[in-house]
């Protein structure tokens, strides 16, 4: 072939972007319709709202009842002139993280410890509607508020900043702020961090986004969960307050049994086989 012959065939292929022949197409994010609705939606911040307004006509009553805990497990003996506490969930209760889970979908990528510490450490999140008015209602009334939360002891510094900026009563001269790992036997499963606050205090409410922020029986199966929710049914709504997160969760991986080794192909699968469909007829 000619050098003129060359140069006319390479005219005629169009040129491609670098990438763009081993490209492959990214799959759509399970996730853009949960964190589209918790970031964007009024029916999140409706709900939120609802759920808080709930909390304080709650919060009322228990401060009324001295026969009233939140917490039957651990608030072991004598507790009915204890003083009261209420204890809350961080992520998702009080903040709002959707600005990460939507960094992720948007970037192809999932949650690692890294990306996480240094979205905490932006100080981005912004607060749950109805979070900042009602635990600055609890305090007003005397009440300790607590918060239990399986941020690092390395993110507890610039969560604390954050939610004293957006008006979280963090206190005064009782470190309030519970973080995972901050002793040795605080686990991610928070039972032990629950049991250390009712030892001096009256737990009245327990607000969260996960089954873990109200018992460590979190894990199992679908049945094996239902059966905990089930026989906690006098608590939801009474003591135990839920704050709708659809974005992530010990629900999102109960029907995988939590294995995180299974590829996300697996886990999606068996995510699909858990769901009941209509047959279409």
């Amino acid at each position: 072939m000619t050098s003129t012959a060359l140069l006319l065939c390479l005219i005629a292929v169009p040129a491609l972007p670098a990438a763009a022949a081993d490209a492959t197409p990214r799959p759509a994010n399970d996730n853009l319709n949960a964190v589209l609705w918790d970031q964007t939606s009024v029916e999140a911040k409706a709900n939120a709202i609802g759920a808080y307004a709930l909390a304080q006509v709650r919060l009322d009553q228990a401060l009324a009842d001295k026969a009233w805990t939140a917490a039957p497990v651990e608030q072991t003996g004598s507790f009915a002139d204890l003083p009261p506490a209420i204890i809350l969930d961080v992520d998702d209760t009080l903040l709002n993280t959707s600005a990460y889970q939507a960094w992720n979908i948007k970037a192809g990528t999932s949650f690692s410890p890294t990306t996480w510490t240094d979205y905490v450490k932006s100080q981005t999140d912004v607060a749950i509607p109805g979070a900042v008015a009602f635990t600055q209602y609890a305090a007003s009334k005397g009440v300790k508020v607590f918060y239990v939360t399986n941020r690092s002891k390395e993110e507890k510094g610039p969560t604390v900043k954050e939610m004293k900026k957006l008006g979280f009563p963090m206190g005064d001269n009782v470190d309030t702020f519970l973080a995972s790992k901050e002793q040795p036997d605080w686990s991610s499963a928070k039972g032990t961090r629950r049991a250390f606050i009712a030892k001096n205090y009256r737990i009245l409410l327990m607000l969260g986004d996960n089954l873990g922020d109200f018992t460590d029986d979190y894990k199992g199966t679908l049945e094996q969960r239902y059966k905990v929710y089930s026989d906690a049914a006098a608590h939801w709504g009474h003591d135990w307050i839920v704050i709708a997160n659809p974005t992530y969760g010990s629900f999102e991986s109960a029907p995988y049994h939590g294995d995180y080794k299974l590829s996300p192909e697996a886990q999606r699968q068996m995510k699909t086989e858990a769901l009941k469909a209509w047959d279409g007829k």
